[in-house]
């Protein structure tokens, strides 16, 4: 039998049109779009169908929108019989997991990452902190070339995504003097990123204050489902560890190819990405190329997903 762990993405992956087909065919995923435009005051069917891709790229509206796709993804699945056994997100994705743990609600979930988004937002002044993608260098190495740079400010390792692929954060000067200097170690490549905010490094502590006062008025439960956190790579299973996990998460390093390895010692050997595009099903791969990966983010691919995996399950 597999062993099957739903992953959601983070801010990223949303592009114009995401979720639009399941609406249209699933009463199931369009409940999931009415409870959130109903709980936000907005229309998240517009908003997600319709939506340019710069409104869509503001962060209070990337992640509710993403965590909405992700959900109505989600119950289609359910719908059809599939059921995690194990759950994880990277960044803004672990709000998906813990729904899908029944930690938290829906609805509570994307009223508090539409929050969490302006926080984050508001945390860095435009211009003042950004972020890079280090290619092809060791961890170690990125991090001895982190420490060469903070002369010119902070600059920390944001997400350990899988082998060979760092993400780096911080002030904009420092985050270029590192880059430069992990060109000059051998990095393969070394590409400063579109985004409005050093994101998981420690200047993000203010909003993960302001999110800490938040999350004192949603109602968190223990979790139904194990859910392996960014911030440790650890399974997390009460609500205390939640809410701690969740406030470090915002200034912390994400832990992705840690909890993805966490997951195989588990027992996990099927993934399913349930979300918009296909970053996360490519780091599990370059994780361990043993593994049945899949995702689903439209009917095709969830099709897909299906067939594959009723045919596993008659084999066993």
């Amino acid at each position: 039998m597999p062993k099957i762990a739903c992953i959601f993405p983070g801010q990223g992956a949303q592009y114009p049109g995401m979720g639009k087909e399941l609406v249209q065919n699933y009463k199931e995923a369009m409940n999931i779009f009415d409870l959130a435009s109903e709980r936000l005051g907005i229309d998240m069917k517009k908003l997600c169908f319709e939506g340019d891709e710069e409104e869509l790229k503001k962060t209070e509206n990337t992640q509710p929108s993403i965590l909405t796709v992700s959900i109505a993804l989600l119950e289609v699945l359910k719908l059809k019989g599939i059921e995690p056994q194990i759950a994880a997100g990277l960044s803004l994705g672990e709000y998906s997991a813990l729904v899908a743990s029944k930690a938290i609600s829906f609805a509570d979930a994307v009223a508090l990452v539409k929050k969490r988004g302006k926080y984050m937002q508001e945390a860095v002044p435009a211009g003042e902190g950004t972020m890079a993608a280090i290619m092809g260098i060791e961890r170690e190495s990125v991090m001895e070339c982190l420490k060469m740079a903070s002369g010119y400010g902070v600059v920390e390792a944001a997400n350990f995504n899988c082998p060979g692929q760092v993400v780096i954060a911080g002030h904009t000067s420092a985050v270029e003097k590192a880059c430069s200097i992990l060109k000059e170690r051998g990095a393969r490549k070394a590409i400063m990123l579109p985004v409005s905010a050093p994101f998981h490094s420690s200047l993000l502590k203010p909003a993960g204050e302001k999110l800490a006062a938040e999350l004192e008025n949603v109602n968190i439960s223990d979790n139904e489902l194990p859910v392996v956190s960014n911030v440790n790579a650890q399974v997390i299973m009460n609500k205390y560890e939640i809410k701690r996990c969740l406030i470090e998460q915002v200034s912390s390093s994400v832990l992705w190819e840690d909890s993805i390895r966490r997951m195989i010692d588990l027992g996990v050997d099927t993934f399913i990405e349930v979300g918009p595009g296909r970053t996360l099903s490519a780091f599990v791969k370059k994780i361990d190329k043993s593994l049945y990966v899949h995702n689903v983010e439209n009917i095709e691919t969830l099709e897909n997903t299906i067939v594959s995996i009723r045919e596993r399950l008659e084999c066993n």
